[in-house]
């Protein structure tokens, strides 16, 4: 079994950063791909920002130019920082991951959420 565990959010003021951080453990073989996904009430689950074994990112237009993905294979961790978050990032933020386990199964994984609050 593989476990995502997410830190992170919290409250912050328009034009603050937070840095998300999600770490997975557990049967793994590798991951492939991670990514962040977001759902605000009301709102669809979006995807934010995602990334490939071999560090290529893709980004919600929403987010491009403020919020970086990023992740350390070695420790088995994601980042998500966020920079010049507005009151519409508010929402509860997913980690998500793609593992190949230690018996060659691939499956999708998902943490918790935390919660982002951006006030104005």
């Amino acid at each position: 079994q593989v476990q995502l565990v997410e830190s992170g959010g919290g409250c912050v003021q328009a034009g603050g950063s937070l840095r998300l951080s999600c770490g997975a453990s557990g049967s793994i073989f590798s991951i492939n791909a991670m990514g962040w996904y977001r759902q605000a009430p009301g709102k669809q689950r979006e995807l934010v920002a995602s990334i490939t074994s071999g560090g290529s990112t893709d980004y919600a237009d929403s987010v491009k130019g403020r919020f970086t993905i990023s992740r350390d294979n070695a420790k088995n961790m994601v980042y998500l920082q966020m920079n010049s978050l507005k009151p519409d990032d508010t929402a509860v933020y997913y980690c998500n991951a793609n593992v190949r386990s230690s018996i060659n199964v691939d499956r999708e994984y998902w943490g918790q959420g935390t919660q982002v609050t951006v006030s104005s």
